[in-house]
């Protein structure tokens, strides 16, 4: 996701979005250690994308 489209998004929609990347995020490192995972690029994808949000939310000056 890019950052633009991050910004132009208000306080509790970035929540919504953070909580759904975080659920994505854990059925990744499930696939994972099960084996089925067959894209490994998507748990650094998805972490960044983590951090791109609170980043944003901070700046917003609201705590996650």
């Amino acid at each position: 996701m890019d950052v633009k489209e991050i910004r132009s998004k208000g306080v509790e929609e970035l929540k919504e979005m953070l909580l759904s990347h975080h659920r994505e995020l854990f059925n990744l490192k499930m696939q994972k250690s099960t084996g089925q995972l067959s894209k490994p690029d998507l748990i650094r994808k998805n972490r960044l994308t983590i951090a791109r949000i609170n980043t944003i939310i901070t700046e917003k000056g609201v705590s996650a």
